[in-house]
């Protein structure tokens, strides 16, 4: 599990400034390219969000494994999700680096669960870290994003 000094505590306050339900969220990315990958908020918590992620042949590389790209679709789009939530109005969050370690094969069939928590929420500069994986719980990639604060 994910080490976090902002997530101290299970009951910790929310760190969200919009409000915001996982359906919601879903409905925003329907005719997007999360909604094409079949991407599904599932859970929000405190400081925390989950999502899953099913494998098939959308998500596939060549050799018919998960390409990695489908996961850094997945960790951008939930850590975009967070990083605006946890914004007040007027202001916005845009992505500039993103990285994945992919760490085990994922095959056609299985699904994907992705937990992202912010390590950073500074004024300008948000980080957020997203832990994948497999359907047997093992990890699958684990990717970092970094987003910056735009003020309108």
């Amino acid at each position: 599990m994910l080490h976090n000094p902002l997530s101290a505590a299970v009951d910790a306050a929310p760190i969200w400034r919009r409000p915001a339900t996982p359906e919601a969220i879903n409905r925003l990315h329907a005719e997007t390219l999360p909604g094409l990958l079949g991407i599904e908020v599932v859970e929000l918590g405190p400081d925390w969000l989950r999502a899953e992620m099913p494998v098939d042949r959308r998500h596939l590389q060549p050799m018919g494994l998960l390409h990695g790209g489908a996961n850094v679709v997945l960790a951008e789009t939930i850590g975009s999700v967070c990083a605006w939530l946890v914004l007040p109005e007027g202001e916005a969050a845009v992505g500039v680096e993103v990285n994945a370690n992919h760490l085990a094969a994922v095959r056609a069939g299985d699904r994907v669960s992705a937990l992202v928590r912010p390590l950073r929420l500074g004024r300008s500069i948000q980080v957020w870290q997203v832990e994948v994986t497999r359907g047997d719980g093992r990890l699958s990639c684990v990717a970092r994003l970094t987003t910056t604060v735009a003020r309108r």
